[in-house]
């Protein structure tokens, strides 16, 4: 007979503090690390335009705040840094902790994918699973290299893909009442 065991480490928040400031960023879920590099400019192009669209609507509307690169400690096994959220005021508040991380879901989570299988892998299935487990509301996945948008929203306990917008679409959500941008703007 023979027995097999794996020595996976699990990794930890505590764990992520012992990581050196190199400019890369580090993320667990699941106690699984993922490590990636800083991203390529059109990646970052595409994150700060979709976060100046919250932003801009954000200050017209008065219903929540819009950043880039937000710390979100879900459990000790599960330390994200999404590239843009979106949080209602009356979430934010509930919800930040002293040292100004998120420590529940906020309504809207953005990521822009970066090329590769394991950075795909991480944001299509990973993070996909674990922003529905935690309650996100809307995810929106940005391809910039296909110049499209997935968009999924909760149905009961999950996040579906409701659209996949291309183009000459307009982005807009339930979530963000009145908010609407070309998706030729995300990519402009």
């Amino acid at each position: 007979m023979s027995q097999t065991t794996t020595n996976q480490v699990r990794w930890t928040t505590a764990d992520l503090e012992l990581f050196p400031d190199n400019g890369k960023r580090y993320e667990i879920v699941d106690g699984e690390l993922f490590v990636t590099h800083a991203p390529h400019w059109e990646h970052q192009q595409a994150a700060d335009n979709i976060c100046t669209e919250l932003k801009l609507w954000s200050r017209q509307s008065g219903l929540g705040k819009a950043v880039t690169a937000a710390g979100i400690i879900f459990t000790d096994a599960d330390n994200v840094i999404p590239d843009v959220v979106w949080i209602s005021n009356e979430r934010l508040a509930l919800v930040i902790d002293d040292a100004g991380h998120l420590t529940a879901a906020p309504e809207l989570v953005v990521e822009v994918l970066s090329p590769g299988d394991n950075n795909e892998r991480r944001d299509k299935q990973v993070k996909l699973k674990l922003y529905a487990t935690q309650g996100v509301q809307e995810y929106w996945i940005v391809d910039w290299q296909l110049q499209q948008i997935q968009v999924y929203r909760r149905q009961q306990a999950t996040l579906v893909l409701v659209a996949t917008l291309v183009i000459n679409d307009e982005l807009s959500s339930p979530l963000l009442p009145r908010f609407t941008c070309p998706i030729a703007r995300i990519f402009s």
